[in-house]
Parts: C-alpha cells; sequence; structure tokens
C-alpha cells in the first residue's frame, strides 16, 4: 500500500509542479476514525520539503464533518487570515487516486496533552499558553466569512437537539445522561451573534514546541456557530488529562482565557454561555465514548482502544454532575 501510495503521491506532485520528485522516509501516523494520517518528504534537485497527507478512512462517524477538501479550504483561510496552522500545499482531485484528502506543510512538535502539562521542557510553553489560545480564538473568530466555504450553521439549539437524537438512538438508558439533557434544555442560552467556529479547538489538537502553540489542528469540525462553544470545549474535563484545577486545558484558568481574549480584541465573553457549551461538550464526549464502546462490541471496529474509552462513559457521567452542580 505505501508503495502505491508514494507513486501516486510523486505523479500528484508532477502534475502541479512540473519537477521530477521523489516520496521519502513514507510513515503512517494514525488510523483514526474518520482519517488516515501518513508522513512524508519530498525531494527535488534543489529541497526536501517535510508534509503530511491527511485522508479520509471512510469509516463511520459519530457525527457529521467536513470532508478533508472542504477542511483543507477552511484551513488556507486560516493561515491567510494569520491563525497558526500548517500551510496547505494543495487538495486531491479525482485524477491523483488518492481518494479524498489533502498535503499540508510538517510542523515540528508535540501533540500529546500528558506530556505537554507534565514535562519540563514546556514549562514555559505552559506559562504562555492561556494568554496564546486567547489571541489565536480572537483570529479565528475574526475570520471574515466571506472568504469560507459555504459550512454548516449549527447553533446551541441545533447543537442539543443533535446530542439528543444521537443519544435516543443508542436505546440505552443512562440516568447522568438523562439529566445532563434536561438541565441543557433548561439552560439553552439566547442566540447571539455568530462567528467561524473551530470546533475541536483544546489541547490534542495543538503542536506545542518550548516556546508554546506552533499549530492548531483538526479543523473538520469547522462550522459557524456560537464562539462561546470553542470556550466551551477546552475547558471539557477530559482535555485537562488529570490537572483539574485547570479548567482552561490542564494549564490555565477561564476568567484568564476570558480577559486575555477580550484585551486581544474579541468580544465580551458570557462566562454562563461557557457553563452551557463546557456541559454540552462534556455530554457530547460522553457520547462519543459510548459510541466507540458500541463499535467495538458490535464487531463494528474490533480494535481494543475503542474498548478502552469506551469504558470512559462513567468518567464523563462523574464531570457532569460536577459541573451541573457547579463544582
Amino acid at each position: 500500500m505505501s508503495e502505491d501510495l508514494a507513486n501516486n503521491l510523486a505523479s500528484a506532485f508532477r502534475r502541479r509542479f512540473g519537477d521530477a520528485v521523489q516520496i521519502a522516509d513514507l510513515k503512517s501516523l494514525s488510523g483514526g476514525a474518520s482519517a488516515e494520517t501518513w508522513k512524508f518528504d519530498v525531494i527535488t534537485s534543489e529541497s526536501r520539503l517535510p508534509l503530511i497527507l491527511q485522508r479520509m478512512a471512510g469509516a463511520q462517524q459519530f457525527e457529521a464533518s467536513l470532508d478533508r477538501v472542504l477542511q483543507s479550504r477552511v484551513q488556507s483561510a486560516a493561515f491567510e487570515g494569520g491563525v497558526p496552522v500548517a500551510q496547505v500545499q494543495f487538495a486531491f482531485d479525482d485524477v491523483d487516486n488518492l481518494g479524498n484528502g489533502f498535503v499540508m506543510r510538517r510542523v515540528e512538535g508535540e501533540t500529546l496533552g500528558p506530556r505537554i502539562l507534565k514535562l519540563d521542557e514546556f514549562a514555559a510553553a505552559r506559562a504562555g499558553m492561556t494568554r496564546q489560545c486567547a489571541e489565536i480564538l480572537v483570529r479565528i473568530h475574526a475570520l471574515d466569512t466571506k472568504s469560507l466555504p459555504v459550512l454548516p450553521v449549527r447553533g446551541a439549539r441545533d447543537s442539543l437537539d443533535s446530542l439528543s437524537g444521537i443519544y435516543r438512538r443508542f436505546g440505552e438508558e443512562l440516568p447522568v445522561f438523562e439529566l445532563a439533557l434536561q438541565w441543557l434544555e433548561d439552560h439553552v442560552p439566547a442566540q447571539g451573534g455568530t462567528t467561524l467556529v473551530h470546533g475541536d479547538f483544546r489541547l490534542g489538537n495543538f503542536i506545542v514546541g518550548a516556546e508554546g502553540i506552533r499549530a492548531v489542528l483538526d479543523w473538520e469540525m469547522a462550522h459557524i456557530g456560537d464562539p462561546a462553544e470553542d470556550f466551551g470545549w477546552i475547558c471539557v474535563p477530559s482535555w485537562r488529562f488529570g490537572q483539574l484545577e485547570h479548567e482552561v486545558g490542564g494549564f490555565g484558568k477561564l476568567r484568564d482565557l476570558i480577559s486575555c481574549y477580550e484585551t486581544a480584541g474579541g468580544r465580551a465573553v458570557d462566562a454562563q454561555r461557557v457553563r452551557f457549551w463546557t456541559v454540552l461538550g462534556c455530554l457530547k464526549w460522553g457520547l462519543i465514548c459510548l459510541f466507540f464502546a458500541f463499535q467495538y462490541l458490535n464487531g463494528d471496529v474490533p480494535a481494543i482502544e475503542r474498548a478502552v474509552i469506551g469504558r470512559r462513559t462513567s468518567e464523563t457521567e462523574l464531570d457532569l454532575l460536577k459541573l451541573m452542580r457547579g463544582a
């Protein structure tokens, strides 16, 4: 498979850039539910360029997300708008025989949350990441929607209805999830202004170096919606990787994130809206865990990793009880 992939990649580069190229060090990095990722270098007579290929894996997904070509267009718009992202080289077409995907520049750094939160080499990065996250979110939320492709529009009401429908289709009756759905129903915020929302802005989707965040990854959940959603998602307890006292990704405080965001030019942030989105995000992650559990139990994805993540459903139940109580 890797030999065919390398040959097709070389042909795709020759078609676009006209140079004789060699594909070197092609290596699979992951095989997730919705995408596969490869690292490789393109060697020409004048240079060696480190790159990443990402394409759809074709497996069933938890909810609808952008295809990789559309994702590449959003990522390109973000790059042009000054957001730290990997620069897209090109998206594939049918002639490439490479599937639904794209190639982007490779940004070196660490992505694993526990390592970023614990290793001494990232101490300086951690100290500045709250401010960095705020400044990055300001840039994301300020992007002119006219520069973007047509994206889904999804607000609080839409998101809650979608999660409720997903939960009911499981045919399970989990008391804490039932309570969370009712809590969310009672706290749906009024419709406010909308912006581009990253949709998966959290530790684990950042490439981090000693100086801080170098790039934001995984734009497939991008949509038009409530900017407070990005604040709520990064505060979901599971993305704190055990550092629960720091509600922002295990490294920062929400009050500081909001203050830095507003100081950097972002619109005023309502902490209660953020709380709604944090509870909804926690429930969403709990349902994803349940989804993975059923994938394993039904034999759809017989990988032990799915069973392990499925067991974390109970962890999200405890988190939901604390969040709804305001702990």
